[in-house]
């Protein structure tokens, strides 16, 4: 049997740099139990069925940290239609989509070039270009006091409508990512009851720090690589890296690409499965965890001709709202390994995705 072997590679986060040992060999397939697909068919029924999906998501987060879900309620149509106006926002002229440049954001919202970001500074450029949104108090229709949450917001979070007008020529853009962002927003306030529960804490824990909640989404297209062979050196479509937030809720395209580090520092094919959307964990959530839950590192290689096309949605808790390790994971064992903390401190780069 051959010799495993490894190497390194360095990542920032929240504390800093850190490294991480990675095996040389190509990504395998994953097993079930690595990234399972949980069937979120029974969310809406009893509290004994949400306390069995629980369990489940407990042990995808503190295995992986990786799982698929079906049956999570955001519409099929809807997807499509988003998938439809995001190729059609990218297939414009470079200076159709300079309209919305970054740049131009107080809240760095809009349009990402092909290159403009690095997620991991000892790779190449990210090969990718990106449009991107941020949470508005206006489209979120749980926001239990608009007009404070509009005031309190729009220094730090609230970018009026800039990407909206440089977007306006394109009939129904607006609209269908309103609704695809409200979707899954609707969907996050479920799961991260789930995530409570899954902590051992009441299903409603984090309740009163999700009614203004970090809530980014993206568009994102990678462009294929012409004449590429399966075994040349191609750049990184978005570098190894872990998602900052909570959790991400990622829909992905059926060109593949996804790459994620298992538990035994191996890179696992994170293939397509139709009908489903990837959950991952974040930094912030394995920080609440006491470092139960997993923020797996991932990184996405396009190594085809065509596009890869995908959409992420990136979910925190209100970006004032100090949070501590959770009592249910602290013990005379397992002292909290991190200090109080909000969202709003911990920087965040809605670049970084999957």
């Amino acid at each position: 049997m051959a010799t495993q072997t490894y190497t390194q590679i360095e990542l920032l986060s929240a504390n800093g740099t850190v490294y991480r040992r990675v095996s040389t060999a190509p990504p395998r397939l994953p097993t079930d139990d690595e990234i399972p697909v949980i069937d979120l068919a029974t969310i809406d029924t009893t509290w004994e069925e949400r306390k069995a999906l629980a369990a489940k998501i407990k042990t995808a987060s503190e295995n992986t940290g990786f799982f698929y879900i079906r049956n999570h309620g955001v519409p099929e149509d809807l997807i499509q239609s988003a998938l439809s106006q995001a190729k059609i926002f990218f297939e414009q002229p470079v200076s159709d989509k300079m309209k919305i440049d970054f740049r131009n954001s107080k809240v760095s919202a809009g349009y990402h070039q092909v290159g403009s970001t690095q997620v991991n500074r000892k790779e190449t450029r990210d090969l990718k270009e990106t449009f991107s949104m941020r949470y508005d108090p206006r489209m979120d229709p749980f926001c239990s006091n608009f007009k404070n949450g509009l005031e309190k917001h729009e220094d730090a979070r609230y970018d009026g409508d800039y990407i909206w007008v440089g977007t306006s020529h394109l009939p129904g853009f607006r609209d269908v990512a309103v609704s695809l962002w409200q979707s899954r927003l609707a969907l996050s306030r479920k799961l991260v009851r789930l995530f409570a529960l899954a902590l051992g804490e009441r299903e409603g824990y984090f309740d009163d720090v999700t009614t203004h909640p970090g809530a980014d989404a993206q568009y994102i297209h990678y462009p294929g690589v012409p004449d590429v062979a399966s075994d040349s050196e191609i750049d990184v479509g978005i570098g190894s890296h872990t998602d900052i937030q909570c959790f991400t809720l990622l829909w992905q395209d059926r060109s593949g690409g996804l790459q994620v580090l298992s538990a035994q520092d191996e890179w696992l094919d994170a293939r397509p499965i139709e009908g489903t959307l990837v959950v991952n964990i974040g930094d912030f959530l394995q920080r609440l965890s006491n470092n139960r839950f997993k923020s797996t590192v991932h990184r996405v290689y396009n190594r085809q001709a065509d596009s890869r096309y995908s959409m992420p949605f990136f979910f925190g808790f209100n970006p004032e709202a100090v949070c501590q390790v959770v009592p249910s994971c602290v013990d005379d064992d397992h002292p909290p390994l991190y200090e109080p903390i909000s969202c709003g401190e911990v920087e965040f780069d809605i670049s970084e995705s999957g």
